[in-house]
């Protein structure tokens, strides 16, 4: 089994080429950069990784991700992010994915009025849809409504739910956010990715308190719809709660699941969506 991270946010350590936005969430030094990524991924057996941009460090500026992915193309791909009301934002996703293994584009809401569905993300998804990538739908419960209109609009355009749009473990699958996900299991072209399992949980290594959100998420949408992701860099992302390998031996071990699903969410379904 060829296991892919679908959810890596690389840095760079020269700010002087990349430069971060003004106070930005930034690791410590040594952590979080492409090395450290291939450390990880090759100690844990993960083959591919899909390198996510990491707006609390570079907001709109593809830079890094697009020139560490076009480096990387042998096992990586990158998700870039735009501002999706900005008429320019088609062009340059257009630029980022003709010529630097940008194959995806984080979509969220927009940063004034709060809007999901509007001319700019319509903008954006029909340009995914052109171009046969990937959009990652980054949002909250609130916006799972125009998520879906998007989802109707776009059936042939392949969306990714980050972190399953955030669910909480306090109700368990009584869970408005969890209710609100399921409900979108009838649009087959929405796929959720299970990062969720170590920053909603309120226990340690097992957290057997999201494992049960992360069977009940396979059980409607299937293994075939869902993926992993590590939230690298741990350390940063996760703290002392989870190493990058004990988040993988979440899914390996600790979830018991099939070998046909283990396969499915850890390689079959990334592959097909992220490198097919």
């Amino acid at each position: 089994m060829e296991i892919i991270d679908t959810h890596a946010h690389p840095y760079h350590p020269d700010e002087s080429v990349y430069p971060m936005i003004p106070d930005p969430f930034r690791p410590p030094p040594g952590i979080g950069t492409i090395e450290h990524l291939r450390r990880d991924t090759s100690e844990s057996g993960v083959a591919k990784a899909v390198l996510i941009q990491t707006g609390s460090a570079y907001l709109w500026d593809n830079r890094m991700i697009a020139d560490t992915a076009a480096a990387n193309r042998d096992w990586t791909t990158a998700v870039c992010n735009l501002d999706a009301a900005a008429p320019e934002s088609v062009d340059e996703f257009e630029r980022l994915f003709a010529g630097f293994n940008v194959t995806g584009l984080r979509l969220e809401p927009e940063r004034s009025s709060g809007a999901y569905y509007h001319d700019g993300s319509v903008r954006l998804m029909a340009a995914a849809q052109r171009l046969g990538a990937v959009i990652c739908a980054h949002i909250n419960a609130p916006a799972l409504p125009e998520l879906s209109r998007l989802l109707t609009e776009f059936p042939d355009v392949p969306v990714v739910l980050d972190h399953c749009a955030y669910p909480q473990v306090t109700k368990g699958l009584d869970d408005d956010v969890v209710q609100a996900v399921c409900a979108l299991a009838a649009h087959a072209n929405l796929n959720l990715k299970l990062t969720f399992g170590v920053t909603s949980s309120q226990r340690e290594y097992p957290f057997s308190d999201t494992q049960l959100l992360l069977r009940h998420f396979v059980q409607v949408f299937g293994p075939d719809r869902c993926m992993w992701g590590s939230d690298f860099p741990t350390e940063h992302w996760l703290g002392e709660k989870c190493s990058y390998v004990l988040h993988l031996q979440l899914i390996l071990e600790a979830l018991e699941l099939s070998a046909g699903e283990r396969e499915a969410i850890l390689g079959g379904t990334p592959m097909r969506i992220w490198f097919g």
